[in-house]
């Protein structure tokens, strides 16, 4: 696809506008990281020891019954507000794991109580199981950024590569934080999430990047202003790649979101916070953080005296 650098229409001057941007961004992230140090993070049995209890009851019913139920059948074992959703359908989490033999009397009280069409399904982590899925966890989502990060530094230069490192590390803060902020359940699908986030966010970069790169062969970038305006072109140029090839995905999430069963719910969630954040890091933090370290780059080569032939 060919671009005519002298005649793209630069609607916003973003470049001249990024100290915005950056505030903006760091005011989210700081609220954030205020709301995950002090509420913590609703976690999932699959990184927290205990067990989770999904009920389809079949007809209408109140979920303080069947916490009274559990209450009855369990009294030792703390457990989170049973909480319905989907059709007819309930779920809560114990904080401890509950033998099945315990679940089975359980079933069987809400079945005298409901009917037969009563069914549970249960999924019991322990502890040191829950450890190992947060270790594995960390290490998929530092494996996955470092190979990322290695290829950008190959495939342009290390400028791009740490311009990259500060997008991605806004992309990953910004899902965790709204899901702390917003009390959603963080569990084994939201870390696949993450890491599929992490891939459209790094596509769009390198789109971006990828014409940075090539305008820098043809126009001139010798001074500030020259750079600051190739960047805007270049930003021009991508945006409405950018734009519709995430609203594509975007949509999708959203009815997915909206439509889908309780067990995705939360995927698409962040795939959701995490498209948009992608985008919006892509064109508004990361590309420039790399106009800011270029600018340092040429402002220090001017102050450094040439040697003598």
């Amino acid at each position: 696809m060919s671009f005519d650098n002298e005649h793209t229409v630069i609607r916003f001057d973003i470049v001249k506008n990024r100290r915005k941007f950056f505030l903006f961004s760091g005011i989210i992230i700081i609220v954030g990281l205020l709301f995950s140090l002090i509420q913590g993070f609703n976690l999932g049995v699959d990184f927290q020891a205990g067990t989770r209890l999904d009920i389809y009851v079949g007809k209408e019913f109140n979920p303080a019954d069947i916490e009274q139920i559990l209450k009855e059948k369990v009294p030792e074992a703390k457990f989170s507000a049973v909480t319905p959703y989907g059709t007819h359908q309930a779920f809560t989490r114990f904080d401890q794991t509950v033998p099945s033999d315990t679940m089975m009397v359980i079933e069987q009280a809400l079945k005298d109580k409901y009917g037969d069409q009563v069914t549970k399904q249960v999924a019991t982590v322990d502890p040191s199981i829950a450890q190992e899925m947060v270790k594995k966890a960390a290490i998929a989502v530092l494996i996955a950024s470092l190979g990322i990060i290695v290829y950008i530094a190959f495939r342009f230069q290390w400028l791009f590569g740490v311009a990259t490192v500060v997008g991605l590390a806004h992309d990953v803060i910004i899902p965790i934080a709204l899901f702390s902020m917003l009390g959603l359940e963080v569990d084994i699908t939201f870390i696949a999430a993450i890491l599929t986030i992490l891939g459209y966010s790094i596509n769009d970069k390198i789109v971006i990047f990828d014409r940075i790169r090539e305008n820098l062969k043809t126009m001139k970038s010798k001074t500030v202003d020259e750079l600051e305006h190739l960047v805007n072109v270049s930003l021009w140029q991508t945006m409405r790649r950018s734009i519709f090839t995430v609203a594509t995905v975007f949509f999708t999430a959203m009815a997915i979101a909206i439509l889908g069963s309780e067990s995705i719910r939360n995927f698409s969630l962040a795939l959701v916070f995490g498209l948009v954040s992608g985008t919006y890091s892509s064109i508004f933090i990361a590309a420039q953080v790399w106009v800011n370290l270029k600018e340092r780059n040429m402002l220090k080569k001017k102050r450094t005296p040439s040697s003598p032939n």
